[in-house]
Order: C-alpha cells, then structure tokens, then sequence
C-alpha cells in the first residue's frame, strides 16, 4: 500500500474513512461544538454579572477630602507604604480577615495583588519596625462602623453595606 493511499483515507478498513468524506457528521459536530462554547460564554458571564452586582466598593470616613485615588496610591494605603492621604491626612486602614472572601475579591479585582501577597507587605513593615499592619475588623458591619466613626478611615465594602455614614472613593 503506498503513502499517497495511506494518507487518502482507509477505505479499505470498516469505520476508518477519511476527513471530510462525512460532510453531514461534520456539520453536525460543528454546530454542537458551537452550541457547547456558547452555553460555556453564558454560564461563565452569568457569574461575572451577579459579581457586578455584590461589588465591593472602596469606602472613606466622610471627613476625608479625597474623592478618588489612583490605583497606585490605593495600593500604597493597603500596603502600608502611605500613611497619609494625599492631602496630608492621616490614613487609617481597616480590612477583614485574609480568609474572608470580600477580602480577597477587593485585594484581587481593585489592588491587582493575592491577600496572601499584601499579608507578606503588611510582614515586611511590621517586622523591620518602619510601620504597623492594619486594622483588621471581624466583619462588614464593624468595618462600617469603625469607617464611619474613624476620622481618615478607609477600607472597602459590599455595595449592600453601604449608607450615608460613609463615602465611597473611586478608584482610576
């Protein structure tokens, strides 16, 4: 058998045929493979949609003159780099617990960093004796509270957290 007749199809096998002597079971295979990807795109943006729903938003006692900050400046408060705001206040940070899922999901989607790699900054002040780690709070409800009665706080919250006792700072 030569290499030209290998390559064109087994024809010569039962159930061996070659590419594309089956058009019809390849259109069909194509329109499954097409309708797996599009219930793959619905299913992974229904998530993605309810997320934006749960956002967590960046959140300042009302006293801070701050509206937004840059990412990079946001950054530097939760590493505990910065301890002032950039109009000269002192900053006062408070976060949940690493564990906690709205920790993870504000350290990753507005910091772009793990909380595990924001724990190693919060080490490195702490341990070198040029600064302290946060304040840490047990829950939303306290972070509201001690946002909302600290002069300079800053933390985050869940969208359904918030009320007027704090203000939320956009984040560029």
């Amino acid at each position: 058998m030569s290499a030209t007749r290998r390559l064109a199809g087994n024809g010569d096998r039962p159930g061996c045929t070659a590419p594309g002597s089956r058009p019809r079971e390849a259109l069909l295979l194509i329109r499954r493979l097409v309708k797996a990807i599009w219930i793959c795109l619905i299913l992974g943006l229904v998530p993605q949609a309810m997320a934006e729903d749960s956002s967590v938003l960046l959140v300042a006692n009302p006293d801070v003159d701050s509206r937004q900050l840059t990412r990079d400046t946001t950054r530097a408060l939760f590493a505990m780099r910065q301890r002032t705001w950039p109009g000269g206040q002192a900053a006062r940070v408070f976060v949940l617990p690493n564990s906690h899922p709205v920790h993870a999901r504000f350290v990753k989607q507005h910091l772009s960093v793990y909380p595990h790699q924001l724990q190693l900054a919060w080490d490195r002040v702490v341990f070198s004796g040029t600064g302290q780690a946060p304040n840490r709070v047990r829950n939303q409800s306290e972070m509201l509270e001690q946002i909302a009665s600290t002069p300079g706080a800053l933390g985050y919250l869940e969208r359904e957290y918030l009320d007027d006792r704090v203000q939320v700072v956009s984040i560029e």
